[in-house]
């Protein structure tokens, strides 16, 4: 099932601002993952259990996707799969109250139309991979920086669009 654009102006806000864009794989259950993509015009995007200072490094206009290695959260219901993907919208990292003394940091996303991919075919394919015996290991910090090489394959694995991402597809540049 693929998600819904959350912003019309997705495309704008990955290819509106100067500066060099990052990539950003974020780590989170498929449970919570799919809640920040849940609500059109409401995309956001939390990480390392809500903690700020990890935000502080994820720019407006950078790309970020979402890994769920579990269904939920410390549960043995692996999943293994990229679960959404988008692009960062200005603003800074706002706290946000979830009820029951839980208040989060959060950023805006815009999340692409999207289908969830399973990792495991784009293994030996990406660049962040130094060791396939122990490829899990970056995804232990929670949010890590990725190539755009490596956000490619992620989005096309995701059959998200390339050009709103602001990304070009190799195999099909001239």
């Amino acid at each position: 099932m693929k998600q819904q654009a959350l912003w019309p102006a997705a495309q704008t806000a990955a290819t509106s601002l100067s500066g060099a864009r990052r990539n950003w794989i974020a780590v989170a259950s498929a449970a919570h993952a799919r809640r920040g993509c849940a609500q059109p015009q409401a995309g956001f995007m939390q990480v390392c259990h809500g903690k700020s200072a990890p935000l502080k490094r994820v720019q407006a206009g950078d790309r970020v996707a979402y890994y769920a290695p579990t269904v939920t959260m410390g549960g043995a219901d692996r999943l293994q799969a990229f679960v959404s993907i988008g692009v960062v919208l200005p603003g800074d990292a706002y706290a946000f109250d979830m009820g029951g003394g839980f208040v989060p940091y959060r950023k805006d996303v815009s999340y692409l139309p999207a289908c969830e991919a399973p990792i495991a075919p784009l293994l030996d394919h990406f660049e962040f991979v130094d060791d396939r015996q122990r490829w899990g290991s970056k995804f232990r910090f929670g949010l890590f920086a990725i190539s755009d090489h490596d956000m490619g394959l992620i989005a096309e694995a995701m059959g998200a669009s390339l050009p709103a991402l602001g990304l070009y597809c190799p195999q099909t540049a001239g």
